[in-house]
């Protein structure tokens, strides 16, 4: 395997996004990350897999810092990310199907908000 570490997020940029930003950008990566894996590529998947690691640990540190609700996210923030792990480590090229999903419908009411305002 040839894999490029990503940079990792800024957080100060990361922390003035709203929590559904965030999970939108997670969206991104885990998408990346399946597209990757069902293609074969294991190092771009890989690349993205370490990727949205990364954004869901920022967002995890993030809400520890916050006080504006997030930290009753976390629990379920953290169950999410050990999911998303499983199912990357699974032999199953489509297990990550249900990760994205769940992050998808984050990105689907981030795209919304923006169209209302």
């Amino acid at each position: 395997m040839n894999i490029t570490l990503p940079k990792p997020p800024d957080k100060e940029r990361w922390g003035k996004m709203s929590f559904v930003e965030q999970m939108a950008n997670i969206s991104s990566e885990i998408g990346r990350t399946g597209k990757w894996k069902m293609k074969g590529n294991k190092d771009l998947a890989e690349s993205a897999f370490i990727r949205a690691l990364d954004l869901i640990d920022a967002t995890i540190s993030e809400g520890r810092r916050n006080t504006d609700g997030r930290n009753e996210m976390l629990g379920e923030l953290c169950r999410a990310r050990e999911l998303f792990c499983q199912e990357y480590y699974s032999d199953n090229t489509a297990a990550l199907i249900p990760s994205e999903k769940y992050f998808a419908a984050f990105a689907k009411a981030y795209a919304y908000s923006k169209m209302t305002k």
